[in-house]
């Protein structure tokens, strides 16, 4: 069996969020489980010239995009055991960043075309096609609609049994575009509209999910959620219909990466073994970094988030001056919208003692927030998987966390005996409610300050198994019976 990860970014060629951190770490597990699996994604500008240069040019050819033909190039690197095909048309991908231009419908339309028009031209023949998020939800339309039934075309027993996986992130992000692309660029004919087509427009992830065999998300309550109006952003009624192929594997991390023992981002290196002095040495150096007052004697409560509203930002706000009433530390390291940095810079200069916000993203600074502190705040209203709550863990920062998709899932409440041997690794709340919030932060305060039990959660919650061997097997399970 062999599977082709189909992906907008990975890591470490191209990321910008949690779907970089996974396609740069899931198929490399699938692969350890002796399970063959390659990467195809673009080449992006922002590809560092490092990695550039340990890459192989295979050949090329021309792709249709919709009425018209455009080049594409095709380079192999190996990154471990790992192959990944990166697709080259500087028209397209040569930009700054990697989305948010006017013609991104196109560009991604050029994407998924171009990995079902490479296959004849690699030494890999797949047998499943993983998609992921909008940006490749058009992979299984074209492959149904151009190629699978199709005698026509090139090679054309390669496609012909092709399964297809599409694997949801994040549903609010769905590829909405006007229905006049449809023939111009996307180059689906009108009686085809259906798959696509949602609420009078264009939506790439309902074409996904319509022509995929499989639907996959990545944390079993989030499969359960989104069946939801209140969490499926219009998709509800498509998805109810189509439950019989949906399901949830819950997203792990690379705890090769995320190592508190050989960071080299942190101030000193621990181990769960022996975290006490480390964790010491981590705190106060971020509280230097950040302007706080270096004590050790109140808990560091940290935050590493997008400032958008479905992270639970406005519940923070409604908190703070009650949390930093008391002797206490918050540290926020995000970038977003314009009302919530306003609003955490403003705080930063009414509590200059207490509160402090990094503004951006800042890769080596997140992971010193993790190691630095105490507690870790993530408080979304929704969470597709969450992968920061299972780093903080890593980290031995103890996560509060509201009871949602993936952070239901991975993050187990500590209780009230925190000595328990099988107890929780985190303090959860259910509703989302401030109050609710405020009385599970001041739980995690309150263990924080008994020095017995404490540094017994903090062990726990180092050693709790986030990796990728659990979820790399599931989804060959998959693959499996999708095969059968």
């Amino acid at each position: 069996m062999k599977v082709l990860y189909i992906t907008s970014e990975a890591k470490p060629f191209a990321a910008s969020g949690g779907l970089g951190d996974v396609a740069g770490s899931l198929p490399a597990a699938i692969t350890a489980k002796k399970t063959a699996c390659r990467v195809v994604m673009p080449l992006y500008d922002a590809v560092p010239e490092s990695l550039r240069a340990g890459m192989t040019f295979l050949t090329s050819f021309t792709v249709p995009v919709a009425w018209r033909r455009q080049y594409c190039g095709v380079f192999q690197a190996k990154i471990g055991a790992t192959v990944y095909y990166l697709l080259d048309n500087q028209y397209y991908f040569k930009r700054a960043g990697l989305y948010g231009h006017y013609d991104d419908a196109e560009r991604f339309a050029f994407f998924a075309r171009a990995v079902l028009e490479m296959l004849p031209h690699i030494d890999y023949r797949p047998d499943i096609l993983h998609a992921n998020d909008w940006q490749t939800g058009l992979v299984p339309v074209y492959l149904s609609l151009f190629y699978s039934g199709n005698p026509s075309v090139a090679e054309y027993e390669r496609y012909q049994n092709l399964k297809t996986v599409y694997t949801i992130h994040n549903i609010q992000y769905q590829g909405k575009y006007g229905r006049e692309l449809l023939s111009d660029v996307f180059g689906i004919p009108e009686q085809s509209a259906g798959l696509v087509i949602h609420d009078e427009c264009v939506n790439l992830m309902k074409g996904g999910i319509e022509a995929a065999n499989w639907v996959t998300t990545v944390s079993p309550t989030y499969a359960k959620e989104i069946l939801d109006p209140w969490y499926a952003h219009g998709l509800d009624g498509m998805l109810r219909a189509r439950e019989w192929k949906l399901s949830g594997i819950l997203n792990g991390i690379d705890t090769g990466d995320y190592n508190p023992e050989t960071d080299p981002d942190l101030a000193a290196n621990y181990s769960a073994d022996s975290f006490s002095a480390g964790k010491a040495a981590n705190k106060a150096a971020l509280q230097k970094e950040c302007g706080l007052p270096v004590n050790p004697d109140v808990p560091l409560i940290g935050m590493v988030t997008r400032l958008v509203s479905h992270k639970g930002l406005d519940l923070v706000k409604y908190a703070i001056p009650d949390l930093l009433a008391d002797d206490l530390q918050i540290l926020v390291l995000g970038a977003g919208d314009w009302a919530f940095e306003s609003f955490f810079r403003e705080a930063k200069e009414r509590w200059p003692d207490k509160f402090c916000f990094y503004e951006g993203f800042h890769p080596a600074i997140a992971r010193r927030v993790y190691a630095g502190s105490d507690i870790f705040l993530m408080p979304s209203k929704s969470e597709p998987c969450g992968l920061a709550q299972m780093v903080a863990c890593r980290y031995g920062t103890l996560p509060v966390v509201r009871e949602t998709g993936g952070l239901k899932d991975s993050i187990t409440d500590c209780g009230e005996d925190f000595s328990r041997g099988e107890g929780g690794v985190g303090f959860t709340f259910k509703t989302y409610n401030a109050g609710d919030m405020l009385h599970a932060v001041y739980r995690a305060a309150g263990a924080w300050h008994n020095k017995t039990d404490w540094p017994q959660l903090v062990a726990r919650a180092m050693r709790a198994d986030f990796s990728w061997g659990k979820s790399a097997l599931e989804y060959i399970r998959l693959y499996r019976a999708l095969l059968k």
